[in-house]
């Protein structure tokens, strides 16, 4: 199922929106391929042994070899150059059920309450407040100094995106959202479930995010549901939400990285890989 109103998107240039890849990585990457170099010629040029140098030299071409390939990734996820992150965020906003939810209720303008968990720099909060003009967005996230992001910048950019007066940004725990049972008539999120520390159980991120969801709201959220590791058998738990209640309708896709707009590059086991999106009416 795809929402009936379902758009491609476009995002304005003068927003910030970061990188999947943070800069202060790339900045660490570049300066240990730099120090490698420095090590292995000096290797080199003091041992009269070439063991040590070749032994360096392996290395050296290793993180520099890694630096490029996460640097070439960083241009493709990149809103302005490859913008293969605003292509994963359309396609969250294609299978959100809004419409559908809104139609069902009775409610024709598609005017409500929509909760962005994790929203980093705002790129997916501003793409449901620009593809469903009539709703309020609520973005919250914990902005933690690894991703460079900040509520600030979140203001910004919802200003740069002419959005700014139906959006509003606070800082919380995905964990423990700090919203009362069914506050919202719909919730997103995208890629940040695994990303919450005071959760082991990274399913209760899941239950956590449906608690603020009002009966009979939309739903879409994307996160490493594929691998085992975090979730489980993700059948089985999207059976689980069937079955007690906790939903009245959800869709499961799993391994959404084999979808035609993520190129296979960065598929790697630490980049993209066992990616799903589940959806529905709660």
């Amino acid at each position: 199922m795809i929402t009936e109103g379902a758009i491609d998107m476009t995002m304005s240039n003068k927003a910030d929106y970061g990188n999947w890849v943070p800069a202060n990585m790339m900045k660490l990457l570049y300066g240990i391929s730099a120090a490698a170099v420095v090590v292995t010629v000096v290797l080199f040029c003091v041992f009269s042994s070439k063991i040590p140098g070749i032994i360096a030299l392996i290395l050296t071409l290793v993180c520099i070899c890694m630096t490029g390939y996460m640097q070439i990734c960083r241009n493709i996820f990149d809103f302005k150059k490859g913008g293969m992150m605003g292509k994963v965020h359309q396609h969250l906003v294609d299978h959100f059920p809004w419409e559908q939810s809104r139609k069902a209720l009775g409610i024709t303008d598609g005017s409500g309450k929509i909760l962005d968990i994790g929203c980093g720099a705002a790129a997916l909060t501003n793409r449901v407040a620009k593809t469903y003009p009539h709703v309020q967005m609520t973005g919250m996230d914990f902005w933690g100094t690894e991703w460079s992001y900040a509520k600030e910048q979140c203001e910004r950019n919802a200003k740069a995106e002419g959005v700014a007066e139906r959006v509003r940004f606070q800082k919380g725990d995905a964990a423990k959202l700090d919203f009362a049972d069914e506050s919202f008539d719909g919730a997103v999120s995208n890629f940040v479930f695994h990303e919450v520390r005071s959760a082991a159980d990274k399913r209760d991120v899941v239950r956590e995010a449906l608690r603020v969801v009002k009966r009979g709201g939309a739903f879409a959220f994307q996160d490493m549901f594929a691998q085992k590791a975090l979730y489980g058998d993700m059948d089985a738990f999207v059976r689980e939400l069937l079955a007690d209640g906790t939903v009245s309708e959800i869709h499961y896709i799993p391994n959404i990285e084999k979808q035609d707009f993520i190129p296979a590059f960065v598929t790697a086991p630490w980049m993209i890989q066992g990616a799903g999106l589940i959806y529905g009416i709660r």
